[in-house]
């Protein structure tokens, strides 16, 4: 019997139209031989509508204004059903259709940090990924750091910042970013794929940045450049026992880092090095502290961790992302692939954790 999968994508988040573009991924691997496949949109308001025909297609001339996205009206609105164990999805008429496991490609706010992963775990259904706590530490970057400092894993010198403090007293934040020197980073405190990102190269610039970072949040973070370093990536999968892929390489090309463009609009805007040119030394580091950063935060099913390699060898971990990009260039499915998992595998193997997990927590008499 076909185990009934609904895929939930979209949002309403800054970075929806990067999660349409997984959500595609994801149920073109989906084997229809073995998953009866529900595409889920949730539009920029929050309505949840039933796809027929999958995610919208990629614009043929896609810009950061022009990705695809879920549209208003473009399916049937549908809901969860809320009543604990119902496992159902419920059309506008009363009809219900039953799902096995809910797969969330939702990145950023209102999808990747716990709101969705609670509202599943309150209706009592398996969901592919993170839990509430993993996920949410997993978004707030300012928090993660917290944890990593605790559990001994090393990253670059930081400083964060909120809004109401920047407000009242700007030359107060200037002061403590002055420690960190120049260039630095600021960036959204709670958001991905490189959006609200901006380096900033001297004092001049960063009452812009910091303006531009807190547009997405109350919380802002500056971070010291890792001047030099190596950008790698190391995919992270399991439960209880999680493993850790082959390391990637992230060499930008013509971009000053790797940024929103350079992810996801220019097809030469990065070289993906996969599997990484390091030593088997530094790949054993990277593993180690992946899975290390990736039980610092309670992660379970899925994370990427994103790290510098220093111009004097040191491993510095950047950060974990809980729902890491599903596109066909993404590091997350290609990292697998590198080590032996290909994409197709990969998704049924999430799958099988996701319902494991809550079979276990429903054991235990902490789920439904």
């Amino acid at each position: 019997m076909k185990r009934r999968v609904a895929v939930v994508f979209g949002g309403r988040s800054a970075e929806h139209e990067i999660s349409v573009l997984s959500a595609r991924s994801v149920i073109d691997a989906l084997d229809r031989d073995r998953y009866e496949v529900l595409a889920i949109g949730v539009t920029k308001e929050g309505r949840w509508e039933l796809l027929p025909a999958g995610p919208p297609a990629l614009p043929s001339r896609a810009t950061p204004e022009a990705l695809a996205e879920v549209a208003p009206g473009s399916g049937a609105e549908i809901a969860l059903d809320q009543e604990p164990g119902a496992q159902a999805l419920v059309l506008a008429d009363g009809s219900r259709t039953p799902i096995d496991v809910v797969f969330p490609v939702l990145h950023g706010p209102f999808g990747e940090d716990g709101s969705i992963q609670g509202f599943l775990e309150v209706a009592g259904v398996p969901y592919v990924g993170a839990g509430v706590l993993a996920s949410a530490v997993g978004m707030d970057k300012a928090v993660q750091k917290v944890l990593f400092a605790a559990a001994g894993i090393p990253g670059v010198p930081y400083e964060v910042v909120h809004e109401r403090e920047w407000e009242e007293d700007p030359e107060a934040v200037e002061a403590r970013a002055s420690h960190l020197g120049y260039p630095l980073f600021a960036k959204p405190a709670a958001l991905g794929s490189s959006i609200g990102i901006e380096r900033v190269d001297d004092p001049s610039r960063l009452r812009g940045a910091l303006e531009t970072s807190l547009r997405f949040g109350r919380k802002a973070l500056l971070e010291r450049a890792a001047t030099g370093a190596r950008e790698l990536e190391v995919s992270v999968l399991g439960n209880d026992d999680p493993v850790a892929s082959v390391a990637g390489e992230i060499v930008p090309r013509g971009h000053a880092f790797y940024d929103f463009d350079a992810k996801y609009l220019d097809e030469h805007g990065a070289e993906l090095v996969i599997p990484a040119e390091i030593s088997a030394g530094t790949l054993e580091e990277l593993q180690r502290l992946a899975v290390a950063a990736f039980r610092a935060i309670d992660g379970a099913g899925m994370a990427r961790v994103d790290f510098f390699l220093m111009q004097d060898g040191r491993v510095l971990v950047n950060e974990v992302n809980t729902i890491p990009g599903f596109t066909g260039i993404s590091m997350y499915p290609r990292l697998w692939e590198a080590s032996g998992l290909p994409y197709p595998e990969l998704v049924d193997r999430l799958i099988e954790l996701a319902i494991e997990r809550h079979e276990a927590e429903r054991k235990r008499g902490t789920g439904v």
